[in-house]
């Protein structure tokens, strides 16, 4: 069995309002997705995939080669959204010899804080329960929101706070079964729409619940300047 990371890095990060995309800002002295594949390769992946954008593949390739990332097999280009990212990488890692006993976990790359022990805690329950994706319970209160005439927001229902969970990466499955999921959502453009996770592709697709793995509070998506200033007081927290 090999297991092989998708490492998203193709973001433009629209909501962080600098010139410089999140996932290659210096949080710590080091660029954000220095720690995704940090993370990976301290947990035993054989095969990294690192999808970008087409403009930053020189600056990645360059970046894997200085800080010595030798899992790092290719560094792709993304797409326009997530699942056509997500799809290229799983076509580099089917380039690779990837088949129906490997796993892949995908990964958003402005998650830093998804450490090696997460990384192997969904790799271990995917052999348990057939998938994994990282996630804890909701700490707060969840509202179903609906949109108004003048553009505000009103609360309309509140699900049981129980059964809701905050749905992290890496989420983890067998190589076949996500690529085929991923097959499905092309096939047929419909089931496109709304699409966040890799889960939303296997439960539209094939009809998959997925298991959930306990993740990190800690392990958040830096989407925000609020979030980057997070991510830098918890590396200073560590050192």
């Amino acid at each position: 069995m090999k297991t092989g990371a998708i490492v998203l890095a193709a973001g433009n990060g629209s909501r962080m309002h600098s010139a410089v995309k999140k996932q290659f800002m210096t949080v710590g002295g080091k660029p954000l997705i220095w720690y995704s594949l940090q993370h990976f390769t301290a947990a035993g992946v054989d095969d990294i995939i690192l999808v970008t954008g087409e403009s930053d593949i020189e600056y990645c390739h360059k970046m894997v080669s200085d800080y010595g990332f030798d899992r790092v097999r290719r560094v792709t280009s993304g797409g326009k959204e997530r699942y056509d990212s997500v799809y290229r990488g799983l076509c580099a890692l089917k380039e690779l010899g990837y088949g129906e006993n490997d796993v892949a976990a995908i990964h958003d790359g402005a998650r830093p804080f998804a450490d090696a022990e997460i990384i192997r805690r969904t790799i271990s329950d995917v052999q348990a329960y057939g998938t994994s994706i990282a996630a804890m319970p909701s700490k707060d209160t969840i509202k179903i929101a609906r949109k108004m005439n003048d553009g505000a927001y009103e609360a309309v229902s509140t699900p049981d706070r129980s059964a809701c969970w905050m749905i992290q990466t890496p989420q983890t499955f067998f190589f076949s079964q996500i690529k085929n999921a991923y097959d499905g959502i092309y096939a047929d453009p419909a089931l496109q729409a709304g699409v966040t996770d890799d889960a939303m592709v296997m439960e539209r697709v094939l009809g998959v619940k997925c298991h959930l793995t306990e993740g990190a509070y800690r392990n958040i998506k830096v989407t925000t300047p609020e979030d980057l200033m997070i991510a830098e007081a918890f590396l200073r927290a560590v050192e």
